[in-house]
């Protein structure tokens, strides 16, 4: 008959992909028993969605099963219980274990179709997931799954009732107007806003995805002082014009001290028939995402217009969705375990001082810093020519205030009053290389 070390350090020997340490140091290993041969425990993952929920299972079988005097291993996946806090008393939002936004700050990205396939894809794998249309001006979600209700149900409680496809539920604005424009005023959209959030009776899920409105306006506002989202994904196109407004984006959600999970790259490249060459029409964007913003591209979405003839009523089964949509879980399973480590920033006449509780520091100089500013007042983001002439940079160039930006970057705001600019930490270990 094994230890219970004996099978904890079976067990180590399951390396988490995403934090690169065994689940027992993890403490994923939950509730175990060993008695006559048999020995059963519980694998709490960061999210039910997991998408190496099978493997860890599977590894976990034959590991503890190839010890001495284990007859049956039982291997039970859980998750760790995750309630949002919310302002509203009594919301429907209380039985939903996460939240996640699907935003972009540019209209025509397709961020409602990333959304919806999303959605689409974790429901058809068995899990409870909810679908939120919040575009109260144009909303797509009841198109994109043909979906156009004569209103909306409700239930005893004065709650509303979800639509369903499958098992999926979705709730959109578009359901109370039908096709009809909605105008109205920003205390309206708040208000009505507010009813989307807390009062539609969503029941059990196991994850909740917000389809944002484009841009950074009264509906973010809103979700944002109402909710605790737990991660935002930014979508976005490898086109300049697209890519200048993921910053807007990174900067609201910081400001609302919401992670922002990564960015998806829609119509990132067409592939012809035949040649299976992978054409990129609108450019390559995500080299600049990461360098400048140091934001995770989770995935990169082909131009696929065989897709846009459909609707989600049917089943999904594409590749490059399922990806997707696995790096998205995986993203929101190490959030909710990585432990924000901010650094400490320190500056003078001469140089910015980065330092984290762990590692060395990255000494910077002011100027090599300033001159390597990748905002659009000093980069032409058409062409990536540079716009900032060192030579104006004043000798004295010092920052006034720095802050950190999220977990990823650095904002400083310099004694010539240019503040716009964001420094990734790869990019100033980088400049610090350079300068040296």
């Amino acid at each position: 008959m094994p230890t219970e070390a004996q099978v904890l350090e079976s067990l180590s020997s399951i390396i988490d992909p995403d934090f690169h340490q065994d689940i027992v140091s993890l403490g994923f290993i939950k509730n175990l028993l060993i008695g006559d041969g048999n020995v059963a425990f519980d694998i709490e993952l960061t999210t039910p969605a997991c998408p190496v929920k099978n493997e860890f299972q599977r590894s976990a079988q034959e590991a503890v099963g190839a010890l001495d005097g284990v007859s049956e291993v039982k291997v039970n996946m859980t998750s760790a219980p995750r309630k949002p806090q919310f302002s509203a008393e009594e919301s429907g939002l209380a039985g939903v274990a996460a939240i996640v936004a699907i935003s972009s700050c540019k209209g025509g990205v397709g961020k409602s179709t990333v959304a919806a396939s999303i959605a689409k894809e974790l429901s058809q794998r068995g899990l409870k997931i909810g679908l939120l249309d919040t575009d109260i001006f144009g909303p797509s979600i009841p198109t994109l799954f043909d979906l156009h209700p004569l209103g909306v149900r409700g239930n005893e409680s004065q709650m509303m009732i979800p639509e369903e496809i499958d098992t999926l539920k979705i709730m959109s604005f578009g359901f109370l107007l039908g096709r009809d424009p909605a105008v109205m005023r920003g205390p309206m959209v708040s208000n009505y806003m507010q009813q989307l959030l807390h009062k539609v009776a969503w029941g059990e899920l196991d994850l909740l995805l917000l389809d944002l409105p484009p841009g950074t306006g009264d509906v973010q506002l809103t979700i944002s002082q109402s909710i605790q989202l737990n991660g935002a994904v930014i979508v976005t196109t490898p086109q300049a014009l697209s890519l200048t407004d993921v910053e807007k984006g990174i900067l609201m959600f910081d400001k609302v001290n919401v992670p922002v999970l990564g960015v998806i790259e829609n119509m990132s490249y067409f592939e012809c028939d035949g040649c299976g060459k992978q054409h990129q029409i609108f450019g390559d964007g995500t080299r600049s995402l990461t360098e400048r913003y140091g934001i995770d591209v989770l995935a990169q979405l082909p131009l696929a217009p065989a897709e846009y003839g459909r609707t989600f009523r049917e089943p999904i089964d594409n590749p490059a969705v399922a990806a997707a949509t696995d790096a998205v879980v995986r993203a929101l399973g190490k959030s909710s375990r990585a432990a924000l480590a901010k650094p400490q920033i320190e500056f003078d006449s001469q140089e910015i001082t980065v330092t984290w509780p762990e590692g060395d520091p990255i000494i910077i100089n002011n100027f090599a810093l300033r001159s390597s500013c990748q905002c659009a007042l000093c980069i032409q983001e058409m062409t990536g020519k540079p716009l900032l002439d060192p030579a104006t940079i004043r000798p004295d160039i010092a920052a006034k205030e720095a802050q950190t930006v999220g977990n990823y970057a650095i904002q400083v705001t310099w004694n010539d009053d240019h503040s716009s600019g964001i420094f990734s930490y790869p990019h100033l270990r980088k400049v610090a290389a350079e300068s040296e």
